[in-house]
């Protein structure tokens, strides 16, 4: 624990000299980028590192903390910058109300539905489709961290009930694909988490290139970009089971003994009033963000989409008003102490805040990534463009954080968009899928594929690098293949 301890201090101060030595390197060494951009690169790079390294919820915090002592702006604007960004005021909302479907257990219920459907008993195949069907639904509707930490502990019990053993090839790569089908899921909804941070920098973006703004499709609904990547989810779950069947061949003979009963050994108690309604107010909550948006022209649903920003708080005020003989609904002390994810919080917040300051024009750093690029990209066309930048997404998100790594290629995009006069909301949404769902290959990638590295009782280092290139790189061709004319199509 010592030594521990001790390598975290010296992270910290590695991660510290990095984003101050920054600012002393002579103007004119990058092309196009200022004196304050020099010392916002610095803070971007040594967030990087520190994400690398040490408790990301330190390292959020003295991102914050350092960008408020560059040029860029005085430390109240930065700060207001920060906690007073409505997509961020909207996220605290919403990882509350998502914080009580843990605390209500409402999550354990759900996944004890989705593993006892009388139709997996004997096949091994349908078992392995509802596993990662279901891990990708709760990802889309709850968020991607619970269907992980549902499903594997249920997968452990039944490998050992059925004789796998740990070293065989089927609960290696069934540990792996629970979080392949999460990260599939990640990017789906557009009002949650990592998705909703960059539609929102998105929008904020496009303030900054008239020409796009202006254009018909260009702004991303959140219905649409929903449905798009809903679908293309849908079909990568049904890949990776044929990757697994065909690709990979593990011996599944063991899973023919599987039933129901084993499944429902430690039966759960009859849901309470409490979890009902919040299973209702969840119900409520997933209408209220998409639908208005597919029809915003009907007088109330128009109003449920201009204040859409409001939801998540005006739905956690009123279940925690209301009390039964349990208490609140919503628990707001316990949820906050116990089920909020304030590293994925924090992560976020100083995502959003270096993503905005990273593009501002004050900081050349966007001209200067489009004077390196601009050669790479040009006569380039639109297909060839999404995929090299795709391919780009999934590189750079596999050694760095994926949020960054997608708020820095936007700008990117849009100034290609502008040059060649296309739509930029297809190659934006596919962007944003891409970036999210590839992040599985290193434990640097996101705390997903950091879990499935630190699960040493049934995987490997080797494995994980194994396995998951091939999901990734099988999931890329199909994002190529179908992705783009269908997200193109419906765009």
């Amino acid at each position: 624990m010592k030594k521990k301890i001790k390598s975290s201090y010296i992270h910290f101060v590695i991660g510290m000299a990095i984003m101050i030595a920054f600012r002393f390197i002579p103007l004119g060494v990058l092309p196009n980028v200022t004196k304050v951009g020099l010392q916002v690169m610095g803070v971007f790079i040594g967030t990087i590192y520190l994400w690398s390294t040490i408790d990301p919820t330190v390292a959020s915090l003295a991102s914050i903390f350092m960008l408020t002592f560059t040029s860029f702006s005085t430390s109240s604007n930065v700060l207001m910058s920060c906690f007073g960004n409505p997509t961020v005021v909207q996220l605290l909302f919403l990882m509350i109300f998502m914080g009580g479907l843990t605390n209500r257990r409402l999550t354990v219920y759900i996944a004890r539905w989705i593993t006892t459907r009388k139709m997996i008993e004997g096949r091994p195949w349908v078992f392995t489709f509802v596993m990662l069907l279901g891990t990708y639904v709760m990802s889309v509707f709850i968020g991607a961290f619970a269907p992980i930490f549902l499903f594997w502990p249920v997968l452990y019990g039944i490998f050992e009930e059925v004789g796998f053993k740990k070293k065989d090839a089927y609960p290696k790569l069934m540990i792996i694909g629970i979080v392949i089908a999460a990260l599939i899921g990640f990017p789906v909804p557009p009002y949650m988490s990592n998705g909703l941070a960059l539609l929102g920098n998105y929008r904020g973006l496009l303030n900054n290139f008239p020409a796009l703004m202006g254009m018909e499709g260009a702004l991303i609904s959140d219905a649409s970009y929903f449905i798009g990547c809903f679908v293309l989810g849908l079909l990568l779950i049904v890949v990776t089971v044929l990757i697994i069947k065909f690709i990979f061949r593990p011996d599944v003979s063991p899973l023919k003994k599987i039933s129901i009963e084993m499944l429902e050994k430690n039966p759960l108690p009859p849901m309470s009033l409490s979890q009902k309604i919040y299973g209702i107010f969840l119900c409520i909550f997933i209408f209220i963000m998409l639908v208005p948006s597919l029809l915003p022209n009907v007088p109330i649903l128009s109003f449920l989409n201009q204040n859409s920003l409001v939801m998540p708080l005006v739905l956690t005020c009123i279940l925690t008003l209301l009390e039964f003989e349990d208490g609140p609904v919503l628990k707001l002390n316990e949820v906050m102490g116990k089920d909020f994810a304030w590293a994925t919080f924090f992560l976020c917040t100083s995502a959003i805040l270096l993503g905005s300051v990273l593009t501002n024009e004050a900081t050349g750093i966007t001209a200067f990534l489009n004077a390196v690029l601009s050669p790479i990209f040009s006569g380039m066309s639109g297909m060839m463009f999404t995929i090299v930048l795709l391919l780009m997404a999934i590189i750079l998100t596999n050694i760095c954080n994926s949020l960054v790594i997608g708020m820095i290629l936007q700008p990117v995009a849009l100034t290609y968009c502008v040059n060649a006069g296309i739509n930029p909301a297809p190659i934006i949404t596919l962007l944003i899928f891409t970036v999210l769902l590839s992040a599985a290959c290193t434990p640097a990638a996101s705390p997903f594929a950091a879990m499935m590295f630190g699960n040493k009782e049934y995987l490997s280092s080797g494995d994980v690098y194994k396995y998951s290139t091939v999901f990734v790189l099988i999931e890329f061709v199909i994002i190529i293949i179908v992705g783009i004319p269908f997200i193109n199509l419906l765009f």
